[in-house]
């Protein structure tokens, strides 16, 4: 039980500092590079759609991240 939880802490977390990395910020970081493409083929408002897609999941990385690390120390 420890390994699984163990494994998935650092999965998580690893997935949370890419999607951390992928979100814009004011000098468009590493996301405007992926997504520089995509607002000149779809607009604006898909770019903002990829950002709320990213914060969410922000959000529900981070939730699990604690959960995780709360679970690990109670094994």
């Amino acid at each position: 039980m420890h390994t699984v939880v163990l494994v998935s802490l650092i999965i998580v977390s690893l997935a949370l500092i890419v999607v951390v990395l992928l979100q814009s910020s004011k000098s468009a970081g590493l996301s405007g590079a992926i997504s520089g493409g995509a607002e000149q083929l779809f607009g604006k408002q898909k770019a903002r759609g990829m950002d709320l897609i990213l914060h969410r999941a922000t959000i529900v990385l981070a939730i699990l991240f604690f959960i995780l690390a709360i679970a690990i120390t109670k094994i």
